[in-house]
């Protein structure tokens, strides 16, 4: 289950994305910092080592966010919780828009890697480093974990950024439904490995992401099931939704807004045949689009 809003506050506001950090975050915060404590003289370093993986967990939801809207997607809150963080995005549901939303967030740790090695590299031959061993220290060990959050998140085990990454390539020849379920089965493999892993390590903490993982993957494959059994319905052939170029399945899939009774707009011309409500918006059952029911008329639209 992802994290919400609820039992978060809200920090900020940047580019018209809202960014929440749940409570238990500082619980682990504190957790974290305690246990880093003896690596440094002074205890501030152990609390600036936390908040500069914070800092880089964020960069990174923002590089999803900020390309999910460069293709015309939505994106505008990120939640940060103990698991690192999510920025829930909404690309449009076709394969190169969503592969470039989830491989920007990678790719904000790509370009921080020869920056801070950079960086750990000037600081190392500075006389500062002589009079605060702290420094060099504290600089090595977020070079790491900036690293070690690239190579994590490349893993191809859904839902981490590599595992959708794999199924964003795989959309191409294989399509959304077979793509999604490939990547799901192969993310619970991993899972499953990785909760062994968490076993032999005797690590609580690698156990509850292994779990986090094996359950979005069972939900990923409920998903790829469901929009397997949609792909495969008879469609009206003379329209197509405008942003997804998608034809609609035939038959009663869409609810009324008044009276909540099923029907099919594209037979109706948008009326409900049960309260006589017109429906100016119809949404696509495939990319999620809402756009009025003349715009999807094939005909009108090449004319």
């Amino acid at each position: 289950m992802l994290p919400t809003k609820s039992g978060a506050l809200r920090l900020f506001r940047l580019w018209g994305i809202e960014v929440f950090i749940h409570w238990s975050w500082f619980l682990v915060a504190f957790y974290s910092i305690s246990t880093r404590v003896k690596s440094y003289d002074s205890p501030v370093w152990a609390a600036a080592e936390y908040f500069a993986l914070m800092l880089f967990v964020l960069m990174h939801e923002f590089g999803h966010s900020t390309a999910c809207r460069s293709v015309g997607g939505q994106a505008d809150q990120i939640v940060l919780w103990p698991l690192g963080g999510v920025a829930y995005v909404n690309p449009p549901q076709r394969p190169g828009a969503t592969l470039w939303s989830i491989a920007a967030g990678p790719l904000v740790n790509v370009v921080l890697v020869p920056v801070l090695f950079g960086l750990l590299l000037w600081v190392d031959r500075t006389e500062w480093v002589q009079q605060v061993p702290d420094a060099g220290r504290f600089f090595y060990t977020i070079y790491l974990i900036n690293f070690g959050l690239l190579i994590f998140n490349l893993l191809p085990m859904y839902p981490l950024d590599g595992g959708q990454i794999l199924r964003s390539v795989l959309w191409y020849p294989l399509g959304r439904a077979r793509s999604l379920m490939v990547a799901t089965i192969i993310g619970l493999v991993g899972g499953v490995a990785f909760l062994g892993y968490a076993f032999y390590r005797q690590s609580l903490w690698n156990g509850v992401m292994a779990f986090f993982l094996l359950s979005i993957c069972w939900r990923g494959l409920q998903e790829a099931k469901a929009i397997r059994k949609v792909e495969q319905l008879p469609r009206h052939d003379g329209f197509a939704c405008p942003e997804c170029h998608t034809p609609p399945p035939a038959g009663p899939y869409w609810r009324c807004r008044a009276c909540s009774q099923p029907f099919d707009p594209f037979t109706t011309n948008g009326t409900c045949p049960h309260c006589a409500t017109v429906s100016e918006i119809t949404f696509c059952p495939n990319c999620g689009a809402g756009k009025p029911l003349r715009s999807w008329d094939r005909s009108i639209r090449e004319a």
